[in-house]
C-alpha cells in the first residue's frame, strides 16, 4: 500500500473515532494556551490542567503575569516537571509580550519561538489551536505512531513532521494532530502493545515492525 493511501485510510479511521475533538489543555485565551503548552513539557496534560486554575485566577494576561513574582508563579506550578525553569520562562515571556507585542501573543512562528521556553512544538500548538493556522505539532505520541504506521522512519521529530505534512492534506493537519494524540493514549501505548490487535497498527505496520515491537 502506498504511503498516501495508508494516510488516507488512517485519517478516515481517526475521523470516525474522534468526530468531535476535545482540546487537551484548558484555556480561555491565547496567552493561557501558550503558558499551558509551555508547562506541558515532561508533564501530563492532566497535571497541567490541575495547576493552571490557581495561576490563571491570579493572572490570565501578560501584564498581570509579569507583575507576579517568579516565586508566586513557582508556588502554583511546582507540581509540574522542571517547575523552577518554567516559572522563570513564564515570567520573562510575559515581560517580553508586554515589551515587544503590546501585551498580545504574536501569531507567527518566528516571534513565538523567540520567547523563552517556547520551541517549535509549542509554537505549532499555539498557532494551530489559538489562531487556526495549519500546523502539525509532533509530540512523543505522534512521533511513535508515525513510525509504527510506516508514515515516517522515526529518525527525528523534524523529519516526522515533514513526512506527515507531505501525506496528509493541509486542511486536516490541526485536527489530525489531536486525533493521533488521543488515539495514542487510548489505543496505542508505548509499551506492552500488541500491534496485531490495534485498530490501525494491525493493518498499517509492517511484519518486521510487528516482530520488533513484540520483542520489546
Amino acid at each position: 500500500m502506498k504511503r498516501s493511501e495508508k494516510a488516507e485510510r488512517i485519517a478516515q479511521q481517526l475521523e470516525a473515532l474522534y468526530p468531535v475533538i476535545p482540546i487537551p489543555l484548558d484555556h480561555s485565551n491565547p496567552f493561557e494556551l501558550l503558558v499551558a503548552v509551555l508547562m506541558s513539557a515532561q508533564t501530563t496534560d492532566l497535571k497541567v490542567n490541575e495547576v493552571t486554575p490557581a495561576l490563571f485566577a491570579k493572572a490570565d494576561n501578560p501584564k498581570s503575569m509579569a507583575n507576579l513574582s517568579i516565586d508566586v508563579i513557582l508556588n502554583d506550578i511546582r507540581q509540574v516537571g522542571l517547575a523552577p525553569t518554567k516559572a522563570k520562562n513564564i515570567h520573562r515571556l510575559s515581560e517580553m509580550l508586554n515589551e515587544l507585542h503590546e501585551g498580545s501573543v504574536p501569531d507567527s512562528f518566528e516571534e513565538l519561538e523567540a520567547l523563552p521556553g517556547v520551541g517549535h512544538k509549542t509554537a505549532s500548538v499555539v498557532m494551530s489551536q489559538a489562531f487556526g493556522v495549519p500546523a502539525f505539532p509532533v509530540d512523543t505520541h505522534i512521533h511513535r505512531l508515525a513510525a509504527r504506521w510506516g508514515l515516517s522512519d522515526g529518525s527525528n521529530v523534524t523529519k516526522t513532521e515533514r513526512d506527515l505534512k507531505a501525506v496528509f492534506p493541509r486542511e486536516k493537519w490541526n485536527d489530525l494532530h489531536l486525533q493521533i494524540i488521543f488515539f495514542g493514549r487510548e489505543y496505542c501505548p508505548a509499551r506492552f502493545h500488541d500491534l496485531t490487535k490495534c485498530p490501525i497498527c494491525s493493518w498499517s505496520a509492517t511484519k518486521k515492525r510487528i516482530r520488533e515491537e513484540a520483542r520489546k
